[in-house]
């Protein structure tokens, strides 16, 4: 019988941390059984100064990495702000920051790339930024390629990966839309990450939502996974609202679908695996960012109980639709023990 497919599960890791220290990360995801996470929100000192880890400084990061020898994990990608800002210097009402783009290159950009470099990160999580409140998104995607291929250039100069989160209110909220600004970039370094629960909460059934994974699955660099639950009270206006952001659920109770977006990942998985180790990355990851307790802007919260009960039910969907995974076993034991 030939070998199921396989892929690495990874998980947004302060998610699962109360107070959001490094030793409450560690600790959560390798009682799980993950071996690799994404860095986000941190205390690397547990002395309650959190930040996020594009702005660690040289003696935090140093701790950070003895925490990832002495736990055994490794970083998936940085959980970046990069792309979350306007696009276009218009007072549209909402609160989103506008940066000039050369200052913007030269700083938080720059920055994430050099975070990633420090942690042996080969991917970066990142955004198409905001159009103006209330226009069409399409008409942004020539301004929006000429700068997402910036960061992108500045990204592979470095052998980093920029991955394209599927996001409501930014230019790529859809599907489609990601997968046209990967296009148009053209460039290896740029994929999508496709994410079934931001897609839902834009009261998007199952079926349109598998039709939006479709057609950006040429492009796919990655997952996230968390799925929401549809609220028939809440109709869609454009944009989320804080309401909605109470909504999210396991990846096996929501209307994301993940049992169909899964099964047909099945038959593609190892053409992505492949294509992500040629990038440096060390294959296809599908990351839990479950947002069980609450999400926001920059960020969600799901606890320790929250991440168990998200890496579970992903679990539970890939044994049903016969995708392979890697959790931590006894040889991983063995292995940090010296054996």
């Amino acid at each position: 019988m030939a070998d199921k497919p396989k892929v690495i599960i990874s998980a947004f890791a302060d998610e699962a941390a109360n107070r959001k220290t490094a030793i409450e990360q560690m600790v959560a995801l390798s009682a799980i059984g993950l071996k690799y996470y994404s860095p986000r929100f941190i205390d690397v000192f547990g002395d309650g100064n959190v930040k996020h880890v594009v702005e660690l400084n040289k003696k935090e990061l140093t701790e950070l990495k003895k925490l990832h020898a002495e736990f055994g994990m490794s970083v998936t990608s940085i959980g970046a702000r990069v792309g979350k800002i306007k696009l276009l210097d218009i007072d549209d009402g909402s609160h989103n920051v506008y940066v000039p783009f050369d200052k913007y290159l030269k700083g938080e950009v720059a920055s994430t790339i050099k975070v990633a470099k420090e942690l042996d990160c080969k991917l970066i999580r990142g955004f198409s930024f905001y159009h103006p409140r209330g226009t069409d998104p399409r008409d942004h995607i020539p301004l929006a390629v000429v700068q997402l291929r910036k960061i992108v250039d500045l990204c592979a100069a470095e052998g980093i990966v920029y991955g394209l989160e599927i996001e409501p209110n930014l230019i790529g909220e859809t599907g489609p839309l990601l997968a046209e600004l990967c296009r148009e970039v053209n460039h290896p370094n740029i994929v999508c990450i496709y994410d079934g629960g931001n897609v839902a909460a834009q009261n998007k059934r199952p079926d349109v939502v598998f039709d939006e994974y479709v057609a950006m699955r040429k492009y796919m660099g990655w997952m996230h996974i968390k799925d929401y639950k549809i609220d028939p009270k809440l109709t869609w206006d454009g944009a989320v609202d804080e309401e909605r952001l109470k909504n999210f659920v396991p990846a096996n109770e929501g209307d994301a679908g993940h049992e169909q977006v899964l099964r047909d990942l099945r038959d593609h998985v190892t053409k992505l695996d492949r294509k992500m180790k040629k990038l440096g990355a060390p294959g296809f990851f599908l990351e839990t960012e479950p947002h069980l307790k609450g999400g926001g802007q920059f960020g969600g919260f799901s606890g320790p109980d929250g991440m168990g009960v998200a890496v579970r039910a992903l679990c539970s969907v890939l044994d049903y639709v016969g995708i392979d995974y890697d959790l931590r076993d006894f040889n991983d034991i063995r292995e940090l023990r010296g054996f």
